[in-house]
């Protein structure tokens, strides 16, 4: 049996807004620009780090972001350890992904498996000129060979340990926590 262990805080509010500014900035170098350039963010919490960071590049740059939200339940390798009735979200995507630069967006990279099935849905949309990946957390873990190119910040978490993402929007607040799990 596992019992919840002990909560520590990673980044507090302000943390995460500098980490957001210079993932922004990083965002811009990567895809050489805004012309092309489109925001994908996994739901839940990826879809509004995305809005976030868009707001941001405008701001910098004075151009608008395209951006979109994957739900990425079906595309999952585990669909059968979610339950058997998944919940859904929404995937909305710009009308045309051929040729863009798509940034993936996430709160938190682990095992590497849903950034592989964010991938495959992708594919079923065109075929962008590249897709890149911004995460907020790394947290390490890989199952799969994937690679973030843009990280707010890398965190050590053992493998029965969480890292917990809260966002004002769905939250109230921001933090990044690390639940450390003990038996």
């Amino acid at each position: 049996m596992t019992v919840a262990g002990s909560r520590s805080a990673l980044l507090d509010a302000r943390a995460i807004k500098r980490a957001l500014d210079h993932m922004a900035k990083e965002i811009i170098d990567l895809s050489g620009g805004t012309e092309s350039l489109v925001l994908v963010g996994i739901q839940r919490r990826g879809v509004e780090l995305a809005e976030r960071l868009a707001k941001l590049i405008a701001e910098s740059t004075g151009n608008g972001v395209e951006r979109g939200a994957l739900d990425i339940t079906l595309y999952r390798d585990d669909l059968e350890t979610v339950g058997p009735k998944p919940v859904i979200g929404h995937t909305s995507l710009p009308a045309e992904l051929t040729g863009k630069c798509v940034v993936i967006v996430d709160d938190v990279l682990y095992t590497g498996r849903t950034i592989r099935a964010a991938l495959d849905e992708l594919a079923d949309f065109g075929r962008p000129s590249r897709i890149g990946l911004a995460v907020l957390i790394d947290r390490g873990g890989r199952e799969l060979p994937i690679q973030a190119d843009i990280v707010g910040k890398t965190v050590e978490a053992k493998r029965h340990d969480r890292v917990d993402v809260l966002i004002e929007e769905l939250d109230g607040r921001d933090a990044v926590e690390l639940v450390r799990e003990r038996s």
